[in-house]
């Protein structure tokens, strides 16, 4: 995950968080009920902070201002595609020990793992961009911070988000928990002021359709801004030595547990990511209001629900923001160490990645244009993620007992294809 990777027998922050209740007593059976999932919760709910960047908020409020509740079906079915990407991400860490770009440089000719590295780094440096500017944005629109200041403050904050690493993952877990919580108490709020209609609710999840090309190079941006390339390489990296088995039987127990923590994470940022849409399409949608751009957005909730709900959504994009771009700069980490076993300091890479995001805001660019095109150059990244991860999964020399079962690896060339066909759509339909 990170310089400190450390297996549970080494992290004295969660031996005394789980004395009686160790990953290892869970292990041998010595632990009943819920409590044995409390050892192994954490991994996902950090790579879950990719899926609520501010990204998702520029394409989810303009799918519902522009066409109600209509896509809440791709948010559905990408989240379920989200479920079997991170799961497969966490199984290859527990089963192998290593992360996929450790895994892809022993694989993979030089030549290529470097492309790979310079790919995910462009990548990482685009979805950063995304996050630095939306929580830029958020200060702006919370306290009439000019841009450039908001900026500052904003990186001020994400370094002391990555100084949580220095107290143990299980500080920086529950750091980036509660960070998810507070979003999601916000747009909880949110849903109950736009009162949405429920039945159209429940049709937008479960009846796919579209209305006319727009609505489908929309859907492919949610996707785009979904499915993230830097989560899969970094959720492996936070697997890898958190819980170490011994044997076939513990590896096989540990993702099982690790699972369940997948499922939670991903449930949670994906009802986010619907409630975006929803509360759009309450409020927008419903009084003839197209809304793309995100401080057009605040005035609006402003307009029609009050000031309290702007301030929820400000808050909201602020803390996504902060949160996922701390976790970016983790996954920037990841992939050197992992494709070309080099590491800088993390506080150097910080301070790296902040330069594009600054000058961008200096020079005036529009926040939701940069937000857009951010997901744009993401969208390139995925291919390079998604189909090493699926071709060493299904290989049973990589992963022995837990090597993807005939069904699970068929679901991951789907999956693949699917996603790399709508995003290969999204950049010639930007472009062209």
């Amino acid at each position: 995950m990170m310089e400190q990777n450390v297996t549970v027998e080494s992290s004295p922050i969660l031996k005394s968080h789980t004395n009686k209740h160790s990953a290892q007593s869970v292990l041998n059976g010595e632990v009943r009920g819920l409590k044995r999932l409390l050892p192994f919760l954490g991994p996902a709910f950090i790579a879950s902070v990719a899926y609520l960047d501010p990204g998702n908020f520029a394409t989810n409020i303009t799918a519902g201002s522009k066409y109600g509740y209509l896509l809440l079906w791709v948010i559905f079915a990408s989240n379920l595609m989200a479920v079997l990407i991170q799961s497969l991400s966490a199984k290859l860490g527990i089963a192998t020990g290593k992360n996929l770009p450790e895994v892809a440089r022993e694989k993979f000719p030089k030549g290529v793992t470097i492309f790979l590295w310079i790919q995910s780094e462009l990548v990482i440096i685009a979805t950063d961009l995304a996050e630095f500017i939306g929580a830029a944005l958020g200060l702006y629109l919370l306290f009439g911070i000019p841009m450039l200041p908001a900026a500052i403050i904003t990186a001020i904050g994400s370094f002391a988000i990555l100084e949580l690493q220095r107290r143990g993952y299980r500080t920086l877990e529950a750091g980036i928990a509660g960070m998810v919580m507070i979003v999601v108490l916000a747009f909880v709020f949110q849903v109950i002021m736009a009162k949405p209609d429920a039945g159209s609710v429940v049709a937008g999840m479960f009846t796919p359709r579209f209305e006319g090309i727009d609505s489908i190079l929309l859907a492919a941006g949610i996707l785009g801004a979904t499915v993230m390339p830097h989560a899969i390489y970094l959720h492996s990296s936070l697997t890898q030595n958190r819980v170490v088995g011994i044997d076939e039987r513990e590896k096989k127990q540990i993702f099982r547990l690790e699972f369940i923590d997948i499922l939670i994470a991903m449930l949670i940022a994906g009802a986010v990511n619907m409630a975006m849409v929803i509360v759009a399409a309450a409020l927008f949608f419903k009084n003839g209001l197209v809304v793309e751009d995100l401080d057009i957005a605040f005035e609006q909730f402003r307009n029609l629900a009050g000031p309290v709900t702007a301030v929820s959504f400000g808050l909201s994009l602020l803390i996504a923001g902060l949160s996922s771009s701390s976790v970016g700069t983790m996954a920037g980490d990841v992939v050197m160490q992992g494709f070309i076993n080099k590491r800088i300091n993390l506080y150097l890479r910080r301070a790296i990645t902040i330069i594009p995001p600054l000058a961008i805001i200096a020079f005036g660019i529009n926040a939701t244009s940069a937000l857009v095109m951010s997901q744009v150059v993401l969208s390139f990244g995925i291919a390079f993620a998604l189909i090493p991860l699926v071709i060493f999964t299904s290989d049973r020399k990589i992963m022995k007992g837990l090597v993807n079962h005939r069904i699970t690896a068929v679901l991951g060339w789907i999956i693949s294809a699917l996603v790399v066909s709508l995003n290969l759509f999204l950049i010639v339909e930007m472009f062209v």
